[in-house]
């Protein structure tokens, strides 16, 4: 059974950063495409940052471009966001997500394309 697991969430004052990580368990075969979407109230979910893991290939929303950072441990089956100069249009809750291994289809930010959802992290950015 696939389990992800986030953590690192928080409260932090406009242009301050976080890092949230990913733990993933329950497959073996590791390469696959991950992601971080966020919620705002209101909102419908969208992708913020998406890696293959293993293989290095990355994709960002527009909106985050150059502030967040999505990366990997993969020994240690961890993805993590690193988000910087945060704003507080930033504040949302925050999720994992991963798709199956085999599925390589583009739109790699789309929630739609992922199978597997963590239950959450809470980013609150006051301005």
């Amino acid at each position: 059974q696939v389990q992800l697991v986030e953590s690192g969430g928080g409260s932090v004052q406009s242009g301050g950063s976080l890092r949230l990580s990913c733990v993933a368990s329950g497959y073996t075969n590791r390469r696959r495409w991950m992601g971080w979407f966020r919620q705002r109230p209101g909102k419908e979910r969208e992708g913020v940052a998406a890696i293959y893991t293993g293989g290095g290939a990355t994709d960002y929303a527009a909106s985050v471009k150059d502030r967040f950072t999505i990366s990997e441990d993969y020994a240690e089956n961890t993805v993590y966001l690193q988000m910087n100069s945060l704003k507080a249009e930033d504040t949302a809750m925050y999720y994992c997500a991963a798709r199956e291994e085999n599925d390589l289809r583009h739109a790699y930010l789309s929630p739609v394309t992922y199978d597997y959802w963590g239950q959450g992290t809470q980013v609150t950015v006051s301005s």
